[in-house]
């Protein structure tokens, strides 16, 4: 199984990809759309070139694996939507101008969100550190090139995203986004990138969950929606966790509109369950949880319409 994940990995070139790819269900069966914004493997050659990291360094940023974690979504009616370019590169789970000024010689616009706890972490838009907490760059970046990575990938994903919330909604009236992600074994090594997905809590090395499940403190999705997400793991065997320490990125808060009819559910999948962190390879026991997933997917898949009321979620 381990060479079937690795030759995945390695199948790219040097061509730039689309920014995303969508694995459509045949028939469209459930009210749910699943995206991993984070596990794309392109890395170009402006980025590498621009660094003094390895590609290796800079993939243990990435949710590698996670999207073929959920690659049965289309198999039980809903479709995947999956990023192909690096975290590393550009980070989809952010606002499109959540810059460090560190980062430009130059002064940046009014609009550019420079404050944020995310940029403050290093972790903006363009991230300026990797998951180690070193520096990505080793000289400053140019403001045309982050709007050239805006519209070459960023607005096209999230366009794409939109839309398929939009055509989910049309035909079932409701709809439910689950953002896929995965998190590091131990808090701490990336520092204040622990606001990165609206961390509620603590670091300093302490060991996670198995699963944190976010839904911005019960603002993001109905609890019904939680609530199945939650009792399928548990029953699984996993320890499961809300909102602590992430509570949801910029996705979950951005799209999650209960009393329209928009749930959002972030899920975090602790990496050591599946995957060695330092070399980035696929383990053995990478089989039960995407097993697991697939229980996950068919059950959120199965929920009934009652479930995604459009009463407002509580404050």
């Amino acid at each position: 199984m381990r060479g079937q994940w690795v030759m995945r990995e390695m199948h790219e070139t040097e061509a730039a990809p689309a920014p995303y790819d969508v694995d459509s269900p045949s028939r469209r069966e459930a009210a749910v759309v699943f995206a991993s914004p984070h596990s794309g493997q392109h890395y170009p050659d402006d980025l590498m070139a621009a660094t003094s990291l390895s590609k290796l360094s800079l993939r243990r940023s990435a949710d590698n694996f996670v999207d073929a974690l959920f690659a049965a979504a289309p198999k039980h009616g809903a479709p995947l939507l999956r990023a192909t370019y690096a975290r590393a590169y550009l980070d989809l789970n952010r606002e499109p101008w959540e810059l460090d000024p560190q980062m430009f010689a130059e002064d940046l616009p009014d609009h550019v969100n420079a404050t944020s706890l995310r940029v403050a972490g290093g972790l903006g838009t363009i991230p300026r550190l990797a998951a180690d907490g070193s520096e990505i760059y080793r000289g400053h970046l140019d403001l045309a090139e982050v709007r050239q990575r805006l519209n070459r990938v960023y607005f096209p994903y999230h366009h794409c995203l939109a839309r398929m919330l939009e055509e989910t909604q049309l035909t079932f009236g409701h709809c439910l986004l689950i953002d896929c992600h995965s998190m590091p074994s131990m808090a701490g090594a990336a520092g204040a990138a622990g606001l990165a997905h609206g961390r509620g809590g603590h670091g300093g090395g302490d060991q996670r969950a198995d699963i944190v499940l976010g839904d911005r403190f019960g603002t993001a999705c109905a609890p019904e929606l939680i609530d199945c997400a939650h009792r399928t793991l548990s029953g699984l065997g996993f320890r499961v966790q809300r909102n602590n320490p992430y509570a949801g990125g910029f996705t979950t808060y951005h799209y999650g509109r209960p009393g329209a009819g928009v749930h959002a559910l972030q899920i975090e999948i602790n990496r050591r369950l599946y995957m060695d962190e330092d070399q980035v390879q696929p383990l053995p026991e990478m089989a039960r949880v995407q097993d697991a997933m697939t229980a996950l997917i068919a059950a959120l898949c199965r929920l009934p319409a009652a479930y995604f009321s459009t009463r407002e979620a509580a404050e």
